[in-house]
C-alpha cells in the first residue's frame, strides 16, 4: 500500500521565488533565507518521494473571487506555472498523478469532506516556491506532485480543527491505495505576516516559534486555536498557517503511531516583510 513518509512545512514567500529566478540568492539579504534550506535539499536527495501532496493556497490565479473552493485537489496529468502578472516562473512543469488524485477524493468525499475536483489549472508561487526551495532549479521535478488549494483568502476560511481532520482523512485514504508509493504532504504558507491596514509588516517571532513547537508536540491542541488568534498574533495573512495543520494530521501519531522525528527546523526574520518557517518530520520507518 501507499503510506506517507515524511510531512515538509515551509513558507512560500513570492519575493523568495523572485530571488531564485533573478539569481539574487547570494545577495547579503537573502543568504541566510536560502541557507536554511541547504540541508532540506540534501534531505530531498536522499528520501525522494514517488509523490508529493502539496497543501497551499490559490493566489486569485486559478480561481477569482467569483468561484472561491474551500479544497480543491488537483486531478490533471500536469499543471503549469502560472502568469502572475509578471510572466509564468522559468520552473518546470509540474507533473500529477490523476489515479492516486482520483483515489484520494473519492476517500475523502466518502469520509464526508466536501472536496472540489479540478482536472485543470495552473499553480502559482504558492507551490512553485516550495518546490524551488526543496528541489533547487532542475529540469525538471524530481517526484510527482497533487496540488492541494485551500481557500485562506476569502473569508469564510476553514477552521484549524477542520483542517487537521482533513490530514487525518487524506492519511486513510493514501494507506487505502492500492500501489507501493513513497508519499510525503507538504503544507505552506505563513508564517506571520499582513500586507496591508495599520499593521502592514507584523511579524511575530515568538508566537511562530510557539506555533512550531506546539506543531511538533501538540498537533491536536494546536488545531483548536480559533482564527482570530491567528490573525491577532500572526496578522491578516498568518491565517494560512491553518494549512501546516492539514500536513500535520497526516502524520502517524496522530493514529496513535509513534511520534515524529524532527529533522530540520528553521526560522528567520525577515524575508520580504514576513517570517519564513519550515520544518520536517519523519515518520519511523
Amino acid at each position: 500500500m501507499a503510506r506517507i513518509t515524511a510531512s515538509v512545512y515551509t513558507s512560500h514567500v513570492p519575493a523568495i521565488g523572485a530571488a531564485l529566478d533573478l539569481g539574487k540568492t547570494g545577495e547579503p539579504y537573502w543568504q541566510k533565507v536560502f541557507a536554511g534550506y541547504e540541508f532540506s535539499k540534501r534531505w530531498m536527495r536522499e528520501h525522494r518521494p514517488d509523490v508529493v501532496f502539496l497543501v497551499y493556497n490559490d493566489h486569485a490565479t486559478a480561481f477569482s473571487l467569483e468561484i472561491i473552493p474551500t479544497f480543491a485537489i488537483g486531478t490533471a496529468a500536469e499543471f503549469a506555472p502560472a502568469d502572475e502578472g509578471y510572466g509564468p516562473r522559468p520552473v518546470p512543469r509540474v507533473v500529477g498523478h490523476p489515479e492516486l488524485a482520483s483515489h484520494i477524493a473519492q476517500s475523502v468525499i466518502q469520509d464526508d469532506f466536501d472536496l472540489t475536483i479540478v482536472n485543470k489549472m495552473d499553480v502559482d508561487h504558492g507551490l512553485t516556491v516550495p518546490l524551488s526551495l526543496m528541489c533547487g532549479q532542475p529540469d525538471a521535478w524530481p517526484f510527482k506532485v497533487i496540488p492541494f488549494a485551500v481557500n485562506v483568502v476569502q473569508y469564510p476560511v476553514p477552521s484549524g480543527r477542520r483542517c487537521f481532520a482533513l490530514g487525518q482523512a487524506i492519511r486513510r485514504a493514501v494507506e487505502s491505495y492500492d500501489e507501493d508509493l513513497n508519499v510525503q504532504i507538504w503544507g505552506t504558507g505563513g508564517m506571520s505576516h499582513q500586507l496591508q491596514g495599520a499593521r502592514a509588516g507584523l511579524i511575530n517571532a515568538e508566537w511562530d516559534n510557539r506555533f512550531l513547537d506546539r506543531l511538533i508536540a501538540d498537533p491536536a491542541g494546536l488545531a483548536q486555536v480559533p482564527h482570530v488568534e491567528y490573525v491577532r498574533e500572526a496578522g491578516s495573512e498568518g491565517i494560512e498557517l491553518v494549512m501546516w495543520l492539514i500536513a500535520r494530521g497526516a502524520m502517524a501519531d496522530v493514529a496513535g503511531g509513534p511520534p515524529p522525528r524532527v529533522v530540520h527546523r528553521f526560522f528567520h526574520v525577515p524575508a520580504s516583510n514576513t517570517a519564513v518557517g519550515h520544518l520536517i518530520l519523519e515518520n519511523p520507518a
